[in-house]
């Protein structure tokens, strides 16, 4: 798919010349079409050459106009569903296990911490911290194949070099995914196309993806709504499913179709499980650019299970794409729900502090429960619970607080797991004794502190109360400051760097306005999934890698540093070619130029 190249072709619709400049498009039964002539036609649903009536399983990257919806009703073309059902077969388990690596089933490790080791034999506590500790197994072990539709903004806002930086990105994307790894595209402006059936990225299949993607030219407005429907269709219409499945969103607008309620920008079948048990995929979304709706973004990921990028340096969104297909590419647990049990009779739970992933408590506070869901290789979770601690017995030197345990379900080979963790006991001296606070649990304390206090500034700064939400994060940092703990620790030293460049982002009015919003909703993202999302420091920051790239996996690392090389290569000045001096000539040392020398 591509302008066409020569005077002679002609559209098998219009029969007019078909002259460079012009948008065309050329099928894979070889007739060619000015895309005005064939894009109303495959706007409509017919994907079918109007000539030969080959089935096409790549389309041109259309965009018809469509009218906003009025208020007084909605658009009933935006309520149609799509009956994609020719996704290409997956790969059979076993071959899929050898195309994408590693080394068989490993274990989640479950661990906890105390806040402190001991208490007094007659002390009672409340809100007692334990901290539990969940690691998934490394990048070593085998990994599910990955469904991954990426939906893409062509509306007018993109052109230039936005667009040309966009493909190459999709490029990397592509030439990254396996051959049992299944990709659709889907592009929005005004309305929404398909551009690719979910296709296995064989060598053949990466060749049509990337034919689709550079077709793509860009117009019109910008509906995001229009664009998430398709790329629900494309999902929820599979004959054949990978383990894995995502969706990844970019756009640099503000969406001017679906009213100010972000959440019916996502459609009901991402925003919660299905009548069979099946967990939505997540939609990871990517700002681009300082132009975009970050509201609608943020609300877009925290209603799916998603993380929020900001783009802000739009020469690095490669590298943000490559972040989320570094840890796409590496998921090795699913449907992981950690369980905890009160051991002692005394003890009870009273809260969870687990971010945006879902917990309960029962009644009674003696059990509770975290849904994690997937974790990525190598990927971390950690969950503060606080809970009430009684006094001891005469004779009790220890008391059992909790009993924790995690199930999920291998994502490579499909089959369930359960581990047990260490119990999280006290020792119960006769008097109190000097001990070693947990840096562990001191380091997450401060995090969940600073994140609810993230959101509460931002809250401010929304209203207009900018002095107030860096009073806020203010008081935040004096706090992480008077730990004597968290002062040498090197985590807590980049979350304090991470407060400091938020406190200037909220106070300044205009800088807010232009991209404190975004980049604060992105931290709050990457800290309550507990997972990569922002790259780089903002203009200004005070250095520091940000605790939002310290939650990258290895491989997410690894694949970020491969998409850095390949840009660097890619932006590198081509040699020069050496100078070939003539007969009887050396090259002078200072000038470069070469001197004749005498014959004697």
């Amino acid at each position: 798919m591509a302008d066409a190249d020569a005077d002679a072709d002609v559209c098998a619709i219009c029969l007019g010349a078909m002259v460079r400049g012009q948008a065309g498009f050329t099928a894979e039964c070889s007739h060619a079409f000015h895309l005005r002539c064939i894009s109303a036609s495959v706007a409509h649903g017919n994907h079918d050459c109007p000539l030969c009536k080959a089935p096409w399983t790549v389309l041109p990257a259309v965009n018809a106009p469509l009218a906003p919806p009025s208020s007084s009703s909605s658009s009933s073309q935006q309520l149609v569903r799509r009956a994609y059902q020719d996704d290409e077969p997956t790969v059979p388990a076993q071959a899929a296990a050898e195309n994408n690596g590693g080394s068989g089933a490993a274990a989640v490790v479950l661990r906890t911490h105390c806040e402190v080791p001991a208490l007094a034999r007659g002390a009672a506590r409340e809100n007692f911290a334990v901290l539990v500790h969940a690691k998934a197994p490394s990048s070593e072990a085998a990994r599910a194949s990955l469904d991954l539709v990426t939906v893409l903004d062509v509306s007018g806002s993109m052109a230039g070099s936005k667009l040309a930086l966009l493909k190459r990105a999709m490029g990397f994307v592509m030439d990254n995914l396996g051959p049992a790894d299944r990709l659709s595209v889907v592009s929005f402006s005004n309305n929404a196309s398909r551009l690719i059936r979910l296709a296995r990225m064989s060598d053949a299949g990466k060749a049509a993806a990337k034919q689709a993607v550079e077709s793509l030219f860009t117009n019109g407005g910008t509906n995001i709504g229009e664009g998430l429907r398709v790329a629900a269709d494309v999902l929820d219409c599979r004959r054949h499913m990978n383990a894995v499945a995502s969706i990844m969103l970019l756009s640099d607008g503000q969406d001017t179709y679906n009213g100010a309620d972000y959440i019916t920008l996502v459609p009901p079948s991402l925003r919660g499980y299905n009548g069979a048990g099946v967990r939505p995929p997540a939609v990871h979304t990517f700002g681009f650019g300082t132009d975009h709706d970050a509201a609608a973004m943020h609300t877009i990921a925290e209603a799916t299970g998603g993380t929020f990028s900001f783009i802000q340096n739009q020469a690095i969104v490669q590298d943000a794409f490559a972040q989320c297909i570094g840890g796409l590419l590496t998921v090795v647990v699913q449907e992981a729900r950690i369980a905890v049990t009160c051991l002692h009779p005394g003890v009870r739970v009273r809260e969870v502090k687990s971010g945006r992933y879902d917990s309960h408590v029962d009644a009674d506070g003696r059990a509770s429960s975290v849904d994690v869901g997937e974790l990525y290789a190598d990927e971390e979770r950690r969950f503060l619970l606080l809970m009430d601690v009684p006094t001891a017995e005469d004779a009790e030197e220890v008391t059992g607080l909790l009993k924790v345990s995690c199930t999920y379900q291998d994502a490579a080979t499909g089959q369930a797991a359960t581990v047990d963790g260490d119990d999280a006991v006290v020792q119960r001296p006769v008097e109190a004794t000097e001990v070693e606070p947990s840096m562990e649990v001191e380091r997450e304390r401060l995090r969940v502190a600073a994140t609810e206090d993230m959101a509460a500034a931002r809250e401010a700064a929304d209203r207009g109360e900018h002095a107030e939400g860096g009073r806020i994060l203010r008081r935040r940092l004096g706090a992480m400051k008077g730990s004597a703990r968290a002062h040498k620790d090197l985590d807590c030293e980049e979350l304090e760097d991470e407060m400091h460049d938020f406190i200037g982002l909220v106070e300044d009015r205009q800088q807010y306005q232009k991209f404190g919003h975004a980049r604060i909703l992105s931290g709050m993202s990457s800290h309550r999934n507990q997972r990569a999302a922002t790259l780089g420091k903002p203009p200004g920051g005070r250095g520091g890698r940000g605790r939002g790239a310290a939650y990258a996996t290895p491989a997410m690392k690894k694949m970020v540093d491969k998409s850095r090389e390949q840009r660097q290569t890619a932006a590198a000045p081509a040699p020069q070619p050496k100078r070939k001096h003539g007969r009887g000539q050396q090259p002078d040392s200072k000038s470069g130029t070469g001197k004749r020398h005498k014959k004697h």
